[in-house]
């Protein structure tokens, strides 16, 4: 997964205008409002969201606090087409950046962001990117600032790997079952950051989706 090669928001088989039908199945309201809640922006905050995707996830922040700055980052010029017109339509004014995850810090710029936000992103990644990507966020986060990722997690339950199976098929096994193994806990703290938990978990058609929170020592 490099800037020449990634994993379309939809998975290897879809194009982007299915992305926001398809995820819009997966409990969307539920665990987007719990994402925004562990965020809870504040005026003059910086929110960097990296994969961002169609948007959606920068338009709602931007929405719960529009005196912040959202920063939405993707590395697919269609995908980042798509949110220009969501936020459009919804009177938003997130910026947007393209690039890949791991470059972030260096779109954005190092130390400068209060918050990273991150869905349905890394379970995308082969390991090695996975670590980059994280360790490209800590990179970006102030001291002291707020990490907050939705993606699958472990998959606790016979009924949640089998529902998963339909994300492995779209993003390739490889890549996803160490998310489904529970990598992302220990990926999180060897990137260097502290207090790492998963706060929520919540149970989809497609598998299990968890939040995890951490902040930069």
């Amino acid at each position: 997964m490099t800037e020449r090669s990634f994993t379309p928001a939809a998975g290897r088989f879809a194009p982007v205008r299915l992305y926001d039908p398809v995820v819009a199945l997966t409990r969307e309201r539920l665990w987007r409002s719990l994402v925004a809640m562990h965020v809870a922006p504040r005026p003059e905050d910086v929110v960097v969201d990296v994969g961002c995707g169609t948007g959606s996830l920068a338009v709602l922040l931007n929405r719960v606090e529009p005196r912040a700055t959202v920063i939405g980052v993707d590395p697919d010029p269609e995908a980042l087409a798509v949110a220009r017109r969501k936020a459009a339509a919804a009177g938003g004014t997130p910026e947007w950046r393209l690039g890949m995850g791991d470059a972030v810090a260096g779109i954005v710029g190092a130390g400068t962001a209060d918050t990273v936000v991150s869905s349905l992103v890394l379970h995308q990644c082969p390991v090695p990117m996975k670590r980059a990507v994280l360790a490209a966020m800590h990179e970006t986060l102030r001291p002291g600032g707020k990490l907050v990722i939705a993606d699958y997690g472990k998959q606790r339950t016979a009924a949640m790997r089998l529902a998963f199976r339909v994300v492995q098929l779209a993003d390739g096994k490889a890549d996803t079952q160490p998310n489904a193994d529970g990598i992302l806990p220990r990926l999180i703290a060897e990137a260097g950051f502290r207090d790492v938990r998963e706060s929520e978990s919540v149970a989809t058609f497609t598998g299990s989706l968890s939040l995890y929170v951490a902040r930069r020592a």
